[in-house]
């Protein structure tokens, strides 16, 4: 699996194979700190959009930046990992930026992929910006009701306080 873990260097070279032999790209972006059940069946879909999917993950610091103190809970390494061990993962990438744009730019995916609780208009404008100058569809993918990390952590904080 540790084959599957790119530098964004790496990331960068698969992109432009990719668009040299025409094959799809499917690219998403998030902190997957703690992978549950919601996650997996997002990246499942996302891969059957294309020919490949590479899932760039946040950096320890970025994920501190977007979720505050106390996370990540795991490290980018670990994160990377347990994502590449994903039969529907192809590549996994860490970039260390709060937002995927210089990644999204450099790479040049055919497709980029959200969950349901984004739209395309809340997608960071940075971040859209950059995929409407690569050329890049935009892909809202249905959210997975009751699946989040932040509703596992409040029920595991539940639970140590009972």
């Amino acid at each position: 699996m540790k084959k599957k873990i790119l530098t964004a260097q790496q990331a960068s070279l698969l992109g432009k194979e990719m668009r040299e032999n025409r094959r799809k790209l499917v690219f998403t972006n998030g902190c997957f700190d703690l992978l549950h059940a919601g996650h997996v069946r997002y990246l499942e879909a996302a891969r059957g959009l294309g020919d490949a999917l590479l899932v760039a993950i946040n950096g320890d610091e970025s994920v501190r930046a977007l979720k505050g103190e106390g996370r990540p809970l795991n490290h980018a390494a670990d994160r990377a990992e347990v994502i590449a061990a994903l039969e529907c993962v192809d590549h996994v990438v860490i970039f260390p930026e709060v937002r995927a744009t210089t990644l999204l730019e450099t790479v040049r995916p055919e497709i980029y992929v959200k969950g349901g609780d984004y739209t395309k208009s809340t997608l960071d404008a940075e971040e859209r910006a950059a995929l409407e100058r690569i050329g890049a569809e935009i892909r809202i993918l249905p959210f997975a009701a009751g699946h989040s990390t932040s509703r596992l952590l409040e029920k595991i904080k539940e639970q140590d306080g009972a």
